[in-house]
């Protein structure tokens, strides 16, 4: 039960009692105090005893960036951004600088896979570290970005 609304309870009952005083000048506020003190009092023990949320330093998570698990999340960091380049590169025109043949594909091709790594490695979006976060099951936890 929360002990504001015992609070509020309290003064709804104080406003229709015809013996609470009504306004402060006349000892209003220290019948209210007392009111208070009273709901705190009868007040369940697992109100009273809210624990204090964890440190936030306590819980920081530890990203290991030589790990074989990460470089797989930087693989799918890479591979989810070239999709996007690809994608995007698909909704403008040809230019003509790269014919249509299958070499002139596979050269574009690679050239999407050397910006997407770049973009990666530059950019910095956060996705690998997200996936390793939760891969390693420390998700939720604060992100030590050093």
């Amino acid at each position: 039960m929360d002990i504001s609304a015992l609070g509020s309870q309290a003064l709804n009952n104080a406003r229709f009692d015809i013996k609470a005083p009504a306004s402060p000048a006349d000892g209003g506020g220290a019948a209210f105090a007392d009111m208070l003190e009273k709901a705190k009092a009868a007040a369940s023990p697992e109100v009273a005893a809210v624990p204090e949320p964890a440190s936030p330093g306590i819980r920081k998570p530890a990203i290991d960036r030589s790990d074989k698990l990460y470089e797989q999340c930087l693989a799918l960091e890479t591979f989810l951004t070239k999709t996007l380049i690809s994608g995007m590169r698909s909704t403008i025109q040809k230019t003509g600088l790269i014919d249509d043949s299958f070499a002139g594909k596979m050269y574009e091709d690679m050239l999407y896979d050397e910006y997407a790594k770049t973009y990666t490695k530059s950019a910095q979006f956060g996705l690998a570290d997200l996936a390793y976060l939760e891969l390693t099951g420390q998700r939720g936890k604060i992100v030590n970005n050093s």
